[in-house]
């Protein structure tokens, strides 16, 4: 079949020694840390918010959602900028390394294990240059309601 999906493209990037990425097909833009606006009620999910060329996009640092500790340098890292279903996010991570092609016959699923583990997160794992890439499911980050209540459109 001419139109099948034979590769993939990858943006991946790093949390700490772990090695994650992400359909490149998912991704607006990628920046440097901006300034965050705080949001009124503390979150567990959630930094703040950034303005970005007048769109209002929350900010999820991934080592928080995954128990990873806080980075002591706050400036250093990246943000992705990614399309969720039905709004924009911003994810902090520590360094986006590269764009890696990957042949959609040679991911394999993610470990079946118990919940808890983080494995929920994963759409798959890929192997590129030797090194082990976690697929990252960004739908899932939010859980199953997203940041706003359905009566506030995105």
């Amino acid at each position: 079949m001419e139109g099948s999906l034979t590769h993939i493209q990858l943006a991946c990037f790093s949390l700490g020694d772990k090695l994650f990425a992400v359909d490149i097909m998912r991704i607006r833009e990628i920046l440097v840390p901006q300034k965050l606006s705080p949001l009124p009620c503390t979150s567990d999910l959630l930094e703040g918010v950034i303005n970005l060329r007048g769109t209002v996009i929350p900010v999820m640092n991934m080592r928080k959602r995954f128990g990873m500790p806080a980075l002591e340098n706050t400036s250093a890292g990246k943000l992705l900028i990614v399309s969720l279903v039905k709004q924009l996010l911003a994810i902090v991570v520590d360094d986006v390394m590269e764009v890696v092609s990957v042949p959609v016959a040679e991911i394999k699923p993610p470990i079946q294990m118990t919940s808890g583990v983080g494995m929920e997160f994963l759409l798959g794992v890929c192997l590129s240059n030797n090194r082990v890439f976690m697929i990252l499911n960004i739908d899932s980050l939010l859980g199953t309601g997203g940041i706003f209540p359905a009566s506030v459109p995105a």
